[in-house]
Formats: C-alpha cells, structure tokens, sequence
C-alpha cells in the first residue's frame, strides 16, 4: 500500500499570498509558446536588456527587441532553406546568442530543437541526431562541423549544417554547409516578400505542440529523447517564477550545457517568462572570470560545481599565509555553528551573532565577492545529490543556496525548498502543482502539469515510465519526513544492502568524500558483500598543489595517484567519512573498509560519465571488475592496463600496479542524552 500523497498546496502552506506573486515584469499573459512570450516581451519591454555576450573581452547586449528581429531573420531563413512544421534541428555549442534565438526561430515554424552536448564525441551526437530524425543542424564552429562531417554518411535525414563561426571554414566547400549569418541575409529577403509569414506561423503554435526534445543523460544505457511541450515548461518556469520571486531585474549567468534540462528551465523558460536577462561567458575556461563581472541575483549550478568552488577555495587558503589560514579556519567554525541558522532569520546568541557580523566583514564578505556571489538572492543545485557538508558550507556563507528535485521528464520541476525552510538532507516539499507519492517499494512518483509528453519513438519506454493517469515512475527511491519534505535515498537500483544486513547507499558515501578537496570523484561498492570498498579519483589540481608544496615531485596523474603520501593523503579523508558514519546507527556497518585510487580519471569520453557527470555504475563494475575482487581479497595490489581514447579519436595504453589500503573504521557506539 502506497503511502498517501502530498499535494502542492502543502508546498506553500503559511507563506504569505504577496510572496507569491512575481516581483516584477509585464502583466500575467495567455501565451502558451515561447516565441509568442518574447514578442510580448518585445511589445510591452523591448528595450530592455534580454540577453548579453561576452566576446573579445565585451559585453554585448541585446534588447528584447534586437533579440526579436534576429529570431524573425533566423526563422524566414529556416522557412526559406525548407524547414517545416514537424522537422527536427540539432543545436551543437556553447551558450550563445545565436544558439537560444535558433531554438525560438525553429519553434515559431512548429520545428523541435534538439540540444546536443558540445563535448560529445562523433558517435554520440551521430546517435542523437540519427534517433531524432535531424534534418537541420547548428554548430558553432570547425569542431563541430567535423564532427558533423564525420558521421554525415550514418545520418540518412540530415540535410544542411549551418555554422555560426567563420573560422577554419572558409574554404569548406561542401554544398550541405551555410553559415548563420548567410541564412539570416535570406531570411531578411524571404521576410521582405512574405511580411505577414512569421506573426502567421508564431500564431499557429499551441501550447500542447512539442516546444523541445531533451535527451537523457543515458546513465544505464542509451539517452532516451524526453518530448517536453510548451505547456509542460511554460507551467514549471510560471510556478519557479512565482514561487522565488524572479522579475525582469534578475540576472542569470547561462554556462551549462544547453542539452541539459538543467539549462533549459533556468536560461531558457524562466528567462522567457519572468523577462529577465540571460549572460552568456565568453568560454568555459573564463566562467569563473565572467561570473565576478556579471555578479548574478539568481545563480544555478549542479553539484559538481559547487564541489569544484569548494576545492578551489580550499587549495587558495592552504596557499595563504599563516594568519589568513587562522582567521579563515576561526570564521569558517563560526559561520558552521550559526550561518545558516542567521540566513534563516532565526535566532542566535548574541556572541554568536557578532562574531559572524565580523567574520562577515573579514571572511565571508570577501569571498562571496571573490566567486562572483555577493548579488545572490537565490541559488539552486541539482542534478543528483549534493553532499551535505559542501551545501552547508556555502549556505553558511551567507549564500542562499536551495536544493530542488526533479527530471528531465518533469521539466526539472518536483520538489523547492522555501527560503525559512532548508534542510540539508531533502529536496523540500512538494512544488505548487505538484503531487507526490511513495510507491510500496520505496519508489518516488510524482504527477504534475510539467510531467513530459513522452519518450520520441518510444511509446514501450514511455508507457513503463507514466501511467495512464499521469504518474511518473522515477526510479529514486525516497521517504517523506515529518515535516513533508522529501528525502531521496538514491537510485532505487543502486541501493543495496552489505552481506550483514546493513544499508549500502553508493551516492551517500561518494558524497560524504567529495567535501574533500582532493577527491574529484568515488564509486563506491558493497551490495551483497561483507564490507564497502571504493575507487577514488584524486582532483588533480588539489593533489599537485599538495605535492608541490611538499616538494613531492611526479610526471603525470597516474604516477602521482600511486605515491605513498597521497594514499595517507585518501586514508585521512576516508578516515573523517568513517568517523562521522560511526554516530549513525543505521549506516555504521557501511565504513570503507578497503581502497584503490585509480590510474586515471573517469571520463565521459571512455564511456565511464555521463555527460552530466554522473557514474555509469554498469560499465564502471564490468570494466573493473578485476579491481572490485581484488578489494575484496587479501592483495594489497592489482596490475592494470587501460586503453584511453580521446576526443579526435586517439587512443592510448595506461600500465599500472595499483595498491589497495585499509581504511580506519570504528565502532557504533550509542551516544547517551545528557539530561
């Protein structure tokens, strides 16, 4: 028997009706499609700024009106290039400009985008655009393009590659290649002719037609393409909208991949609905440089980033003087014991509050300004779950950082944390318009107005993922607490139980060991084994800063990852993950026992990640498995030879003696309340 449902209105249950309402930007509208909305915005706010770019070192900045006429000019020339209403455009890049404007032009004509990851190999977004049926493609620039031409002769429904970067192309004289810029000029022509064609096609759009299709991160196998309507996305960036407030003063920094829903709620509907302007950095190496100068109010980011800022700051502080590592680990203690507690708006004891108002002025202040936070109003991460130590530490700098909980099949949309209402180890209630349930086998179903369409060309995958009357199977397994908020345990599937009877949560125990700065990533192992042990991936900037300092010279990852001192290094850090793991009944049979620091870094491109990052467990299990039953023997090492390919297609052979260690583990022993 199911557990009984929590309902939406539980979701905003005492908060005020005028925190409900969205802080500013034009009046409530009935247009149900994204290029109906940026032609309102057009009409009623047309000078101000929609989104910016940053290129050769400068900000450009185009008007809701300037953002307009380019999707009007990109759309005729799409409609005169032969796209049609049904047809399917790939979009392969960075965040740009022209690739959002591309999205909306294709949708104006009744056309689905299709977002690829720009970090894919050849074979990857040949699968992708092959399944979609791809008849238009975007590419930024000569890499993509190859790729493109690589794989051209397996994609039967590609017609024309359209690039926006001139360079290295010019001389490419193939007759399926046109550059943006070319199809903009025929656009222009085209609308000349026909004036009343576009306002004509953006009037035929429905709400319930397909606004995109995004392909899932195929964790276990091949990314499924998840069919998302105007209504599913309008209906989630509406409620986001209101629920935290956002206006058309916001900014938002777009540096994730567009391919990831992630992305397209953030940058892409919310930007739409609420009217608020979208920055785009000028690379991926510069984010962090361009984050500071945009200083955004609304920041989002998946927990590998913020895991990313952590050990950065980490590594900066061991570099520091002796005094400012004082002042930092003082503060840093201070901001642990009554941050988030300020933050919340309760109460502190006097001492307390003080020390944090000057550990604000000295510490916390300029931090916040160093990583480009000080102007966060709100910030969520999501993705997969965030280790509650690394989410503590920023929420405790005064950053008001929020957990949500959905997929790509709901629009990214489920659970929202309230700002007086944030705990570390749930994902909140359930969103307004959303219902929530607890199947019999601990798994997570949710029904809602943003819940997908279905699965492209896969109507068994969809009908084994939603049921007739809307509910989605997740496939997390999860408990609702006291308070109704929603605590996902992990993957239903990755959650095992150690031979003694113990509970084996993987994520939980790689999440408790990437708060360390050295460990970039986990896996770690023990269903139906008598004890946990992990894989672990040094972070390599932290590790070699480490070694540098201490004069401990390598030549490579692989020959660092393998010295003596780095394995103490991991030892120590395990050591704290099995100290904190022992107060915890339920969990202290699940201490690390045993250990290995792989050779190399896991890599999307070896098939071993996701493109989001994320631990392809099946794959990771089969192509180590001589590494997994060498932990759970007696050997104190294990040879190793692996092959790594590149993204041009290289490849290369990596030979290592990994050692395998012990870990320190510790006894449960039941705390006694002291009266």
């Amino acid at each position: 028997m199911s557990t009984p449902v929590l309902a939406a209105g539980q979701a905003v249950a005492g908060m005020p009706r005028a925190e409900l309402q969205p802080r500013e930007g034009p009046p409530p509208a009935a247009e149900d499609t994204f290029p109906k909305l940026v032609l309102q915005h057009s009409q009623f706010s047309g000078e101000r700024p929609s989104i910016r770019e940053k290129e050769f070192g400068i900000w450009q900045t185009y008007s809701w009106k300037d953002a307009a006429a380019a999707i009007r000019a990109i759309a005729c020339g799409f409609s005169a290039l032969g796209m049609r209403r049904g047809d399917k455009i790939a979009i392969i890049g960075d965040n740009r400009p022209q690739f959002y404007w591309s999205m909306l032009a294709a949708q104006s004509l009744g056309a689905v985008p299709v977002p690829v990851y720009q970090d894919a190999v050849a074979d990857e977004i040949q699968f992708v655009l092959d399944h979609a049926e791809a008849r238009f493609a975007v590419a930024e620039n000569q890499e993509q393009v190859d790729k493109l031409i690589a794989v051209r002769d397996r994609l039967p429904h590609l017609e024309l590659i359209i690039y926006k970067d001139l360079r290295g192309l010019r001389h490419y004289s193939q007759d399926h290649l046109l550059s943006l810029a070319r199809a903009q000029e025929q656009g222009r022509a085209f609308d000349v002719v026909r004036p009343t064609f576009f306002l004509e096609e953006v009037g035929k759009g429905r709400g319930s037609d397909v606004s995109v299709i995004v392909y899932t991160s195929g964790t276990t196998g091949r990314p499924k393409g998840v069919m998302l309507s105007f209504d599913n996305l309008i209906s989630a960036a509406r409620s986001t909208v209101i629920f935290d407030r956002l206006g058309a003063d916001d900014q938002v920094l777009a540096y994730l991949p567009m391919a990831w829903i992630g992305d397209h709620l953030f940058s892409y509907a919310q930007a739409i609905v609420a009217g608020f302007a979208v920055n785009c950095p000028e690379s991926s190496d510069t984010v962090m440089t361009d984050l500071k100068e945009v200083g955004p109010s609304y920041f989002f980011a998946p927990p590998r980033i913020f895991e990313s800022i952590l050990t950065q700051v980490l590594i900066r502080m061991e570099d520091a003087g002796l005094l400012k590592r004082r002042m930092f680990t003082y503060f840093m203690a201070v901001a642990r014991r009554s941050g988030a507690t300020i933050l919340e708006g309760q109460k502190v004891w006097f001492a307390d509050r003080a020390r944090y108002a000057l550990g604000n002025l000295l510490v916390y202040g300029p931090l916040r300004n160093s990583l480009g936070l000080t102007r966060v109003r709100v910030a969520y991460t999501a993705g997969e779950a965030i280790g509650a130590d690394i989410f503590l530490f920023f929420r405790s700098l005064g950053i008001n950082l929020k957990q949500l909980y959905g997929q790509t099949e709901s629009s990214a949309y489920g659970c929202l944390q309230r700002d007086n209402d944030v705990k570390s180890d749930t994902a909140g209630p359930p969103a307004p318009g959303v219902e929530i349930k607890i199947a019999e086998d601990g798994e997570i179903m949710y029904r809602s107005p943003s819940v997908f369409v279905g699965y492209y060309k896969s109507p068994d995958a969809t009908a084994a993922t939603k049921t007739p009357d809307g509910w989605l199977h997740t496939g997390d397994a999860g408990v609702f607490t006291e308070s109704g908020h929603l605590r996902v345990i992990d993957r239903a599937k990755d959650i095992g139980r150690l031979n003694g009877g113990t509970l084996f949560a993987p994520k939980y125990l790689e999440n408790k060991l990437k708060f360390f700065p050295y460990i970039k990533e986990a896996v770690a192992f023990g269903d139906k084994q008598d004890f946990v042990a992990c894989f672990i991936n040094i972070d390599i900037d932290a590790v070699g800063n480490w070694a540098e300092r201490r004069r401990i010279t390598f030549t490579s990852y692989t020959d660092l990852a393998g010295r003596d001192e780095v394995y103490e290094l991991i030892a120590g850090n395990i050591t704290s993950v099995n100290r904190d793991l022992s107060d915890d009944e339920a969990l202290a049979g699940s201490q690390i026992r045993r250990f290995l620091i792989l050779h190399k870094e896991l890599d999307a491109d070896d098939g071993e990640l996701t493109r989001t990052r994320k631990v392809r467990r099946g794959i990771i299990a089969d192509r180590y498995s001589a590494l997994i039953a060498a932990c759970y023997s007696d050997r104190t090492s294990v040879s190793v030879e692996a092959t790594v390919a590149f993204e041009d297609g290289r490849t290369s052979i990596i030979r290592a003696d990994l050692k395998i260690r012990q870990a320190e583990t510790f006894p449960y022993v039941k705390r006694r309340l002291v009266a």
